[in-house]
């Protein structure tokens, strides 16, 4: 059946929220239920069956009429039924209660940690509004006003600014700190700031000492694997943290150790190789993604431990007046980084990002709150610009290889989601007048700093 052309224009989210309307949401929903007990078809046949439920939409709302996602699913269920597809109504409902059940261990999760930042995002709001770039329109009129290179100078004195203040907090609290730990999901710019804060510590007359906790991986054959076979470097239970905990005490008790090293081409370890010893004047950086985890540093107490904690909290609203995810622009970052890096083509670090995220939902964003002493916001308003010009031409590619693939659902959805962004973002070519000391050089390369 061909839909007729649809009046619903908005939908109303759980909650409350008004969002656009999308019927390709239903059809992946669709989609991965059908998947999930083995139905023929594909996406082309999960389109047909969601061209029904508008057609059904349609015919009981008016033009102007915002149906909530409930209703929605509602009528999913009872077109499945009507039509004699009792199997994948079956699965749907299963997906649909799944999905329930997991909004509501979230919901439990936020209000027994309280893992959302709201003062300092309201700070970061507050600050883009005061500087035009709250939105996707303000953004693209900065650049159309030729005041692009004026919002680079203002948001990076501003995170200069925000990584000196914590460093002072740091000092504050030497000699009795002798641990300074910079921790942050993926691509939020640890590298960068761990390095800005070592100059504001080398002004005060201590240096920072790095551990390179990549080197306590297990060999690769003891790491755990995802659905698609991949190793998952991305859990803390990949990391030796016994020997993590062994050699942090020793060190803080002016003992010599010995680190091991992690060869990560043949995806094995050799034990008692770089040695380290900590002097008076040094305080230990521990630099990773799981150094909030409580298994890292478990054996060291409290006092001894300052934790930095870095998310890129960037707060800008498409034409829709949706905010960008905070992972979407991480992501983004990691896929120029990979691909200059690693010798990963960008789709294919889209591909992988949903075991980033799981990892980081499981192992680092819980212990945000009463865990970190200080937290630092690296979103730069201006590197979307300067990211669409590298990496949109990506996403076409990205939507047509994952379109029709059950398992890689999530990472459809999310290459749809950043493509409708940067499609409404005014590209910028040239980074030359990006400075060699941001952070956004982390990933796009050409910083003055060794990485």
């Amino acid at each position: 059946m061909t839909a007729v052309r649809c009046p619903i224009t908005q939908i109303l989210k759980r909650d409350g929220t008004v969002v656009p309307y999308d019927r390709d949401r239903i059809t992946t929903a669709i989609f991965k239920a059908a998947a999930s007990i083995g139905e023929p078809g594909g996406r082309p046949a999960a389109e047909e069956l969601s061209a029904d439920v508008e057609t059904a939409l349609v015919a009981n709302h008016r033009t102007g009429d915002k149906p909530s996602v409930e209703d929605i699913q509602d009528v999913v269920e009872e077109m499945l039924m009507k039509c004699g597809r009792t199997a994948l109504a079956r699965s749907y409902i299963i997906y649909r209660h799944q999905h329930a059940q997991a909004r509501s261990a979230r919901n439990d999760q936020f209000e027994a940690t309280d893992n959302i930042p709201y003062k300092k995002i309201y700070e970061v709001l507050l600050w883009n509004m005061d500087h035009d770039c709250d939105t996707v329109d303000g953004l693209n009129k900065i650049i159309a006003d030729g005041r692009f290179e004026e919002l680079i100078r203002d948001t990076d004195i501003r995170y200069d600014e925000e990584v000196k203040r914590a460093a002072r907090k740091i000092i504050e609290r030497l000699p009795e700190v002798r641990i300074v730990i910079i921790a942050g999901p993926s691509s939020s710019g640890k590298t960068t700031t761990t390095i800005k804060t070592g100059e504001s510590l080398r002004a005060a007359g201590y240096e920072l000492v790095a551990m390179a906790v990549d080197n306590y991986f297990f060999d690769l054959e003891s790491h755990p694997k995802d659905e698609f076979g991949d190793y998952d470097y991305e859990t803390p239970q990949a990391l030796d943290l016994p020997l993590i905990n062994e050699h942090l005490e020793r060190l803080l008790a002016g003992e010599t150790i010995k680190t091991p090293d992690y060869n990560f081409k043949t995806g094995r370890r050799t034990l008692n190789v770089h040695e380290m010893k900590l002097q008076p004047n040094q305080v230990l950086l521990i630099d990773s993604l799981h150094g909030l985890y409580d298994g890292m540093t478990s054996r060291i107490p409290t006092s001894k431990k300052f934790r930095l904690y870095i998310e890129t909290l960037g707060q800008l609203r498409d034409a829709h007046g949706n905010f960008m995810r905070w992972a979407d622009s991480r992501l983004l970052r990691r896929m120029i980084r990979d691909s200059q890096h690693r010798a990963l083509q960008p789709v294919q670090t889209l591909a992988h990002w949903h075991y980033v995220r799981r990892s980081e939902l499981r192992h680092i964003i819980p212990f945000i709150n009463g865990s970190a002493d200080f937290l630092v916001n690296s979103a730069l308003p201006y590197e979307l610009p300067i990211l669409k010009h590298k990496l949109f031409h990506f996403f076409p590619e990205a939507l047509e290889l994952f379109r029709d693939e059950p398992k890689r659902q999530d990472a459809y959805v999310r290459a749809k989601r950043v493509h409708e962004l940067l499609s409404q973002i005014t590209g910028i070519a040239d980074d030359s007048i990006v400075p060699q000391t941001s952070l956004l050089r982390e990933f796009i390369g050409g910083s003055e700093y060794r990485y």
